[in-house]
């Protein structure tokens, strides 16, 4: 779903750009036609980040993690440029809301969609993982429910699963992120299947595990008290509750 500001660039590279598809913490994304009709989706860097060094690399490794990725389970990278002197990635067009706003305009998920959500996106984890990259963001904002099934999308912050360097501040969103990320104790894949629960959380009942009036609150709870989960179906309880446990040993494998 695009929005109703103009594009900035009406092309980029070879593309012509037709909309504004929205826009996150780093980059604006944009939906772009080729010559012969396909689109695409080309995130652009934010001008006022595009001087900092640090930044330029982290998105640059965006794209290199994510053409890491096996294909199925996230939008294929096709390419990478400069527009303006800013960075930009080219990567596959997956029409369709993501999970947060779906939720929002049309409620929780349900019976065997919301089962077979969590089974996609488990399997996207799992071979996200599997090519030594953890997601460290997965939230239902990074859900795409495209018409072959849920993608997982933007890796802006993700990591190789053996760094352990840690960085300054919270990296990730506040309300789906892990205990460990709080405190800053190394991450595991055991991080992104906590992430991967409180979005379940979401999906089931358009709240998360953790609420709170304010971000120290919400961190507060995902700290110290139990998740909320009276909503959440019986058959996925058992599973999502086990993956909320605080300590990352505790949460299943």
């Amino acid at each position: 779903m695009s929005d109703h500001r103009a594009p900035e660039f009406p092309q980029i590279g070879e593309y012509r750009i037709s909309a504004r598809l929205g826009e996150g913490g780093q980059g604006t994304v944009y939906l772009g036609e080729s010559a012969a009709g396909g689109r695409v989706a080309i995130k652009v860097l934010k001008s006022w980040l595009a001087g900092d060094d640090e930044t330029r690399r982290r998105f640059q490794r965006e794209a290199e993690v994510a053409a890491s990725v096996a294909t199925f389970c996230t939008a294929k990278v096709i390419g990478t440029g400069l527009v303006g002197g800013r960075p930009y990635i080219v990567s596959e067009y997956v029409p369709g809301p993501s999970l947060e706003r779906f939720v929002k305009t049309e409620g929780p998920r349900t019976g065997s969609g919301l089962e077979r959500l969590a089974v996609a996106t488990l399997t996207a984890l799992a071979s996200i993982h599997a090519a030594g990259v953890l997601h460290r963001d997965f939230k239902p904002g990074n859900v795409i429910l495209g018409p072959e099934g849920p993608v997982v999308i933007d890796f802006g912050i993700a990591r190789a699963s053996g760094h352990t360097t840690s960085t300054r501040g919270l990296m990730g969103t506040p309300s789906f992120m892990s205990p460990e990320q709080l405190t800053g104790l190394p991450v595991s894949p055991a991080s992104d299947l906590f992430s991967w629960a409180g979005t379940m959380v979401y999906a089931a009942t358009g709240r998360t595990a953790f609420p709170g009036l304010g971000i120290p609150a919400i961190l507060h709870a995902i700290a110290y008290d139990e998740a909320h989960l009276t909503g959440v179906p019986d058959r996925l309880l058992p599973l999502v509750a086990a993956c909320l446990a605080k300590h990352p040993a505790a949460r299943p494998t």
